[in-house]
Order: C-alpha cells, then structure tokens, then sequence
C-alpha cells in the first residue's frame, strides 16, 4: 500500500509538473495548500477570474494523464431529511507523513460527547492550522480570520449559537453555521471545517447529523485518516515557531526606532508592520 501510494504521488507530481508555470502555480497554491481562490490571486498578482481560468484549463489537461486514478471507492450520500443530531467535539487533528510538506493531508476528527463514535473530516492545511491553535490554546499576537469572524458577529449584535455538519453529497460534507440576529435565526452555509473552526472560536456548540459517522470518506490513497497519525500538537507547534520567525525577521527588517521600542511592538504585534 505504501509503495502505492508514492507510485501515485510521484505520477501526480509529474502530470502537475508537466502543465504551464501559471497552471502549476494555481494548482499548487488551491488543491495542495488549500488557499481559496481570493488568496490564489492575491499570491499570484492576478484577478480571481483569471485563477479560476488557470484551474479550468489545468483541469482539463490532467483529465486524460491521471484517468486511472479517478475511480473512487463508492460513497454513501447522506442528507439532511428526519436528521438526528449528536453534539460533537473536535478531538484531534490527523496528518498524512509525506516528507514534501505540500503533499501532506489533514483530517480533523468529531468525537461524540458522551459517545465512542467518530468522524474524520478532510480539511485543508490553513484550517488544520488555525483549528490546532485554538485547540492547544495558542496565543497570537492579533486574532487570525476566525476570532476576527467571530468577534464581528458580536459587534453587530448577533451570536453564533450552534454549527451544524448536515449532509454527504459525492464525497463531499456540509455544514452551516446557525446565527441568532436581531431578525431572528438564519442559517449560513459554510465547509465544515470553517464551521467548525468558527464554533471553536466563539465557543457554540457543534451538531452532526447521526448518520454521517458511518460515511467517513476515504483520501486518494485507499486510506482513511484514522490510519495516519495524531498532529494536533505538532501542526500548533510548527505554527507558533513560523510566527517567532517571521516576528523576528519583522524586527530585524524595522530596526531600532527613535524612542527605542519598535522592534519589541513588531514582536508583540502592536505596531505598525514595516513597507516591504
């Protein structure tokens, strides 16, 4: 299984490597590290429009090389009709252990509360980040997008009182996030991993529809992510020493300042971060 599996990374590799500069960059950047189609563009210094015209044209040139690896196990579609709901926790953060860093897979995992069922959920790395540094409890020096999302709902006087991961369509899970406003309650659709990270932040609690946990999905590979090791600690780790680095390479780059105390606001991040 194992050699499989790098046989299978290593042609999936090659087929990307074989695409145009802007075509690898965009799929690189969207299906390796899991950036939305906004911060693609903002990487790349291009429109949104033109990254979706990139993954278009990519995606039709890998069609016909990677043709032997797109039958997929069959997936149970679960929806949403007579749901009963389990409340869940997220327990643990699960990675795969390829040696390149783009090629690694991150699964979080829904522990029933009072319960021995589970579920694992593909996410992508920058949630798998962001839910590992609220789970260990991991400072920041400014809150990240979802403590922002969330302390923007509270501002305008509204709350989050649950999220709900409703539904299996084709392999891929669904969420929403529920919202008690000045009108009323509203229902937000959302990944679950956004959800799921915004339920962490704001401390609401998180609803499965009961029958997802007999619909785990499988990855590429044939394997299901509780073959693969527990992170959360690491993945935390690993981000809170990028932070230390680039605080530190902020500071080096601002210098002393007149009055003697802007490198240590760039390492607190109080101040203002220097023109690059």
């Amino acid at each position: 299984m194992a050699a499989e599996a790098a046989d299978t990374a290593a042609r999936v590799r090659g087929a990307i490597a074989a695409l145009a500069d802007g075509q690898q960059d965009a799929v690189r950047l969207f299906y390796l590290q899991g950036l939305s189609h906004r911060e693609v563009a903002a990487e790349l210094g291009i429109s949104v429009g033109a990254v979706k015209a990139r993954l278009h044209q990519a995606r039709a040139a890998l069609a016909p090389r990677l043709v032997q690896f797109t039958a997929l196990p069959e997936v149970r579609t679960v929806t949403e009709q007579a749901a009963q709901w389990a409340e869940v926790m997220v327990s643990e953060i699960r990675r795969t252990s390829e040696e390149d860093l783009l090629q690694r897979k991150h699964a979080m995992v829904l522990s029933e509360r009072g319960g021995d069922r589970r579920l694992p959920i593909w996410i992508g790395p920058a949630e798998a980040t962001a839910l590992a540094l609220m789970l260990e409890s991991v400072e920041t020096p400014r809150p990240f997008s979802y403590k922002l999302a969330a302390g923007l709902v509270e501002a305008a006087g509204s709350r989050i009182t649950e999220v709900k991961i409703t539904r299996l369509l084709e392999s891929v899970f669904y969420a929403c996030v529920v919202v008690q406003g000045p009108d009323g309650l509203r229902e937000v659709d959302a990944r679950p991993s956004d959800a799921v990270n915004l339920a962490v932040a704001s401390g609401a609690p998180i609803r499965l529809n009961s029958e997802l946990f007999s619909a785990a999905v499988v990855h590429d590979d044939g394997e299901k992510p509780s073959a693969y090791p527990v992170a959360t600690a690491d993945i935390a780790a690993e981000a809170r020493q990028r932070m230390r680095e680039a605080a530190q390479r902020r500071a080096q780059r601002s210098g002393p300042h007149p009055g003697g105390s802007g490198a240590q606001d760039q390492d607190t991040g109080a101040g203002t971060p220097p023109a690059s």
